[in-house]
């Protein structure tokens, strides 16, 4: 076959393939982004890793649809693929699910599997859209983190076990550090508190017994990046 004077070499696929190839595994890509984007808490939130995962769908496709069966081409490509080394951690384990969503919608395209690729797209988007709408898995009771400063030498033991008792479900101290030269020590608890609604009393009835000290509170840390 000739395009504009050129001959095409290959038999396996035609022009108007790769161009249904690339389109199809731009828009289920982008779909898929979307969901991400919709789908995403805390504050990781990066634009460049959903233009990354539109990409890596969109090459995946046509990586696919270069090795086609040809057992040979794709045992060059993993050689050709295996130079290349990601330095970047990613933050969420939920991006790498969504890494291998994308690239299984490529990999689908790529191979002309079309209609299993807009299923499969569409079934695990709503399957995620239900995951997040009704919180699935949630813990009832999430966990803060308490920092309390207390002049240095204060028995600080068991002098605010009455507010811990009274105002939260559980607590622990996990640890007590010396800051500021020595004259402060600084006390981390975990925490749960009953009711989200008492925060300021809480926090106020801790400052006192602290003699006004810094009391931080870090609510949600789980759902957080911090």
């Amino acid at each position: 076959m000739e395009i504009f004077g050129v001959t095409d070499l290959t038999s396996e696929f035609t022009v108007i393939d790769v161009v249904l190839v690339l389109l199809l595994s731009f828009a289920l890509s982008a779909f898929i982004g979307w969901i991400y984007k919709i789908t995403h808490r805390g504050t990781s939130y990066m634009q460049s890793f959903v233009f990354t995962l539109v990409l890596n769908g969109m090459v995946v496709a046509l990586v696919m649809l270069i090795v086609g069966s040809n057992i040979a081409r794709a045992f060059s490509l993993v050689g050709a693929l295996s130079i290349i080394r990601f330095r970047n951690a990613v933050k969420e384990t939920r991006d790498v699910g969504f890494i291998l969503f994308t690239m299984a919608i490529g990999m689908a395209v790529g191979t002309r599997f079309y209609l299993l690729a807009i299923i499969g797209a569409v079934v695990i988007s709503l399957v995620i859209l239900l995951m997040v709408r009704f919180d699935w898995y949630a813990r009832e009771m999430s966990s803060q983190i308490l920092r309390i400063q207390v002049p240095a030498g204060t028995p600080f033991d068991t002098l605010f076990d009455r507010i811990l008792v009274k105002y939260t479900n559980s607590s622990e101290l996990i640890s007590a550090d010396s800051v500021q030269g020595g004259l402060l020590i600084e006390l981390t608890y975990s925490i749960g508190l009953k009711h989200s609604n008492q925060v300021q009393e809480f926090l106020s009835e801790i400052q006192k017994l602290s003699g006004n000290n810094k009391v931080t509170l870090i609510a949600g840390y789980n759902g957080t990046d911090l």
